[in-house]
């Protein structure tokens, strides 16, 4: 089932492959893509549908170095080139939205931008800067309502500049730590307002960030990540998790939204040992939402391939192996052997490591 395509009213993929969003860090000075970056995406326009990295919808969101935004016309153009590069080559793609919130330094944002989260808590840790290296996350500012109808607004113009920039949608990131989740985790949201202290509350903020991108580009065209029980950012399961996802997923289930994909931190090895999402839990996610649903964390073919048949995914995401193998589907569909990845260029700049991994072909 793998290599079988996905047809809906609303996208058509090639086939139920999805390469994941994962941060690479080689956008230029000014968070701006470039040709280096349409040309990695490109390689890879095989998967069924490609999610972007992180791409920040605000100078507030680009806390680490060198990552993408999508805020202004020239990033538009540079997103124009990666969108181009896929479509030439037969692909679909989505632009991953994510505001970095308190995880996040100072040096690495623009002139004016400033550090905000829903408490003026810093993340734990430490993270780099070009400028100034390993140095802890900044304090943030705690948001009020202002800033977080900003905030919100921020996201729907971004989802619009999107379309402009040739993308097929967009997805959420309310995963990993990041500001969506950072509203939505109890053990870093201790507002007591309208955004915080309930269920209801912790959600509020995710559901507005989903109604008005729905909003602004059709719900047909936008999804988001979550990661339950992930420990990622110092986040980390709380009491009523899974009510607490359950009702979210419900509510963005009658938004309409094309698809909700769940990381399963799990079986990832540089999650510090976050527990697992249960297949239990899976289900009743699957359950609720009546729209695609994307698994991720940890997966190869053999995997993949069980959850589809079994009914528990319509797609499954894979991530760091479409680092080493541009040709990853083919790969997995004749069983050829994996490139073997570099760490050390995970996060560098310039192509080594980047674009120079040997496809098949070669």
């Amino acid at each position: 089932m793998l290599f079988q395509p996905l047809t809906t009213t609303s996208i058509q993929l090639a086939n139920r492959t999805v390469m994941a969003p994962m941060t690479r860090s080689r956008a230029d000075g000014a968070n701006t893509p470039n040709a280096l970056m349409a040309e990695y995406y490109g390689q890879r326009a095989s998967a069924g549908l490609i999610i972007t990295e992180g791409t920040s919808p605000s100078p507030n969101g680009l806390g680490y170095a060198r990552i993408p935004g999508l805020f202004n016309e020239a990033q538009v153009r540079g997103w124009k080139q990666v969108t181009d590069a896929v479509h030439a080559r037969g692909g679909k793609i989505f632009v991953q939205l994510m505001h970095t919130g308190r995880v996040s330094h100072a040096a690495n944002l623009p002139a004016g931008a400033e550090v905000l989260g829903p408490m003026g808590t810093a993340s734990p840790g430490q993270m780099h800067t070009d400028s100034l290296g390993m140095q802890p996350r900044s304090t943030p500012r705690a948001m009020n309502e202002t800033d977080i109808a900003h905030a919100v607004e921020e996201y729907a113009t971004s989802a619009r500049l999107a379309i402009e920039a040739g993308f097929d949608g967009v997805e959420l990131h309310a995963a990993n730590g990041y500001l969506i989740e950072q509203f939505i985790n109890a053990n870093v949201n201790q507002r007591s307002d309208a955004y915080g202290g309930s269920i209801d509350g912790r959600n509020r903020f995710a559901l507005e960030v989903a109604r008005a991108t729905a909003a602004a580009i059709g719900a047909h065209r936008v999804g988001i990540r979550l990661s339950p029980y992930g420990v990622f950012n110092s986040t980390g399961a709380f009491p009523d998790v899974e009510p607490q996802y359950l009702a979210l997923v419900q509510e963005l289930s009658r938004l309409g939204l094309l698809y909700l994909h769940v990381l399963d931190h799990s079986a990832m090895d540089n999650y510090m040992s976050a527990p697992p999402v249960s297949t239990a839990f899976k289900l009743q996610l699957r359950a609720a939402f009546r729209g695609l649903f994307i698994v991720a964390g940890g997966f190869d073919r053999t995997r993949a391939e069980e959850a589809l048949k079994a009914g528990h995914a319509d797609l499954v995401a894979f991530a760091r192996s479409f680092i080493a193998n541009p040709d990853l589907v083919e790969r997995m569909r004749t069983d050829e052997a994996l490139n073997t990845m570099d760490p050390a260029t995970f996060y560098t700049p310039g192509p080594k490591g980047y674009i120079d991994y040997p496809a098949l072909a070669a």
